[in-house]
């Protein structure tokens, strides 16, 4: 266990907030890892900001009607992003309602109002996976790892020296920004041929829909199904979205020295058809002697990673709390 994480096992449980465009869902989260007194709610659509923020405060009453919360020490809050930690706000792409936000201010204040005056932190949500996967997951027992979240968007995480690095703003390690293609095409965010513009579900299901693509689901399931069952196509556009990924993977781990690569979200769940093309490139993009032996594995997690990820950053960032 990492020697901030060790730190913190001594103490009560975690309060975890987990902020995303579908749910927003909390829990006690102790030294173990056990989640209680779980909880979530739907994220609200077509309100204002404090409409989602009022779903936050429901999931906070809620937790402070446990038990154990008089004991608990500190609370994680994981966030869709963009977020921006140095002033504890968010911009989440998929909650509109909510531009530079203070999130942290807020969920601070209902802490207190209800009893709990302890240290809050944010995390963005690749960033908590990533502290979730290092303390429980794939990414356990390795000192430098690089964690990623491919889905709708791509985003990651960096542990360096068993500890979790999310950079002065929390987007330290956000790998869906890198460009690989110098002449890309023009990514959201500004650059040119960014991972995410190639191996994001979005971009694998356009590409393969532009290439004459005609399977029934017109999502990156859909071309995964397809690509399981021989369609060249398909098969064509996992290889160009794997090729993209063990591009960024080889020059993160070349310019940090990380020994694996934990790969989590929607998109991962296509197995071989997504990780049998990156290993393959990888071999060739990872090609000095102290990456070669980089390793690329699925995520563990699944669907807990945003609760333990939440509390997992907390116990890295606040661990004397």
């Amino acid at each position: 266990m990492p020697r901030a994480v060790a730190a913190a096992a001594v103490a009560g449980p975690t309060v975890a907030i987990d902020i995303g465009g579908t749910k927003i869902a909390g829990a006690l989260v102790h030294p173990d890892g056990a989640m209680t007194a779980v909880t979530r709610r739907p994220t609200p659509r077509g309100t204002d900001a404090e409409g989602v923020m009022a779903a936050v405060t429901d999931v906070v009453a809620e937790l402070a009607r446990a038990p154990l919360w008089a004991r608990a020490v500190r609370c994680g809050i994981g966030s869709a992003g963009p977020v921006d930690t140095s002033r504890g706000t968010v911009s989440p792409v998929n909650i509109g309602a909510w531009r530079d936000f203070p999130v942290q201010e807020r969920v601070a204040a209902e802490l207190s109002a209800r009893g709990a005056r302890i240290p809050a932190v944010l995390a963005g949500d690749g960033v908590a996976m990533t502290a979730a996967e290092h303390w429980l997951g794939a990414a356990r027992g390795h000192a430098n790892a690089l964690c990623m979240v491919v889905s709708t968007g791509v985003g990651g995480g960096l542990i360096l020296n068993n500890q979790l690095h999310p950079g002065p703003t929390g987007n330290a390690g956000h790998i869906g920004h890198i460009s690989v293609a110098f002449d890309g095409e023009r990514c959201a965010c500004g650059g040119h041929g960014c991972v995410e513009s190639l191996a994001s579900g979005t971009a694998i299901a356009r590409w393969a829909l532009a290439q004459g693509w005609t399977g029934p689901d017109p999502t990156a399931a859909g071309v995964a199904a397809s690509a399981a069952a021989g369609d060249p196509v398909a098969l064509a556009a996992f290889d160009r979205a794997g090729r993209a990924l063990a591009a960024a993977i080889a020059a993160t781990a070349t310019l940090v020295e990380t020994d694996i690569a934990v790969i989590g979200g929607g998109v991962a769940a296509s197995g071989d058809t997504l990780f049998a093309p990156i290993r393959r490139h990888l071999a060739s993009y990872a090609a000095l002697s102290f990456v070669r032996d980089l390793q690329v594995v699925p995520a563990a997690l699944g669907t807990h990673a945003g609760l333990i990820g939440a509390a997992a950053a907390a116990m890295m960032l606040l661990p004397t709390a």
